[in-house]
């Protein structure tokens, strides 16, 4: 699993750091989380494939995480793109897009699905056969949500020697693959243990941006493998968190904690501060699995 940040820091962009967006991808499915400003030009500038974008997740509507969206769909349709878009966001999404599509006379000459959200709680949006992804019902000034990948589990692992040992047909490989006994032609039984070996465990990644701290986040979240959560504040200015609808970083560590979480990644940071260093800092204290997003970083993770 790879996490690729394009974007990590609030409010607006400057000239060295970039607002939100994240590419991710698992099981060979790669996702765009979040659209702030600058976004298409990121993406070139990390040679990632445009085409192989076909979901498009938005956390909630405000600017620092979409406003890259309707220039990047331009784009697409500038490039003769052919392949649909699917936009998953909250309502109102498509309306926005639309209107400015409308106006500007950029209409796509690809499909491009609108996938708008309301519920307040967790629903699963995506069903691939890989991959999974459910809403994670955060708490901002606005609707948001966050968003929950599950990788599919892998079929179990051949042992090809063993079953070259028993002559068995290849025919059978896929249902031995599938967890299926194989029966040879004496009538004997091969119980699938002994002609397999279990599949590395599904990966997952949870997108937490933004929200303020909320506990009740734990639960859905349970042994996943990666956490991204907000860390707008430091401890210093934990006044600020709650009324903006942010987290600090020893808040997001709190979930991490509690969620039994493989690893956490911070993000979202106020420009306010002169070291990133200060959030792994102060996180690590509750939580020690601490990594920092920054712009043009590149993350891989396994179980």
């Amino acid at each position: 699993m790879k996490l690729t940040v394009l974007g990590c820091y609030a409010a607006t962009p400057r000239t060295f750091t970039n607002p939100t967006s994240q590419v991710l991808e698992i099981n060979n499915e790669l996702f765009l989380i979040d659209c702030g400003e600058g976004t298409q030009v990121e993406l070139r500038r990390h040679k990632i494939k445009f085409g192989k974008i076909k979901h498009v997740f938005i956390s909630h509507l405000h600017g620092d995480h979409f406003y890259g969206l309707v220039g990047l769909i331009s784009t697409f349709m500038l490039l003769n793109r052919k392949t649909e878009l699917h936009i998953y966001g909250p309502k109102g999404i498509k309306e926005i897009v639309l209107l400015q599509l409308k106006y500007s006379n950029s209409w796509t000459g690809y499909p491009l699905y609108f996938h708008e959200l309301t519920s307040t709680e967790p629903q699963v949006i995506l069903n691939t056969r890989k991959v999974t992804v459910e809403t994670i019902p955060l708490k901002h000034r606005i609707y948001a949500n966050g968003y929950l990948f599950r990788e599919k589990p892998k079929p179990r692992k051949l042992l090809v020697e063993e079953v070259e040992k028993y002559d068995i047909d290849v025919a059978y490989y896929n249902g031995i693959k599938k967890g299926k006994d194989a029966i040879l032609d004496d009538g004997r039984v091969i119980p699938n243990s002994q002609l397999t070996a279990d599949p590395e465990p599904p990966e997952s990644f949870a997108f937490c941006s933004d929200t303020a701290y909320n506990p009740i986040l734990a639960e859905q979240l349970k042994e996943i493998t990666v956490l991204y959560h907000e860390s707008t504040f430091l401890e210093e200015h934990a006044y600020l968190a709650a009324p903006t609808g942010h987290s600090t970083a020893r808040e997001a560590a709190a979930i991490a904690r509690a969620a039994n979480v493989s690893h956490l990644v911070l993000g979202h940071y106020s420009t306010r501060y002169e070291s990133i260093e200060d959030f792994k800092k102060e996180a690590a204290e509750v939580f020690p699995e601490v990594h920092l997003a920054d712009d043009g970083k590149v993350l891989s993770f396994s179980n």
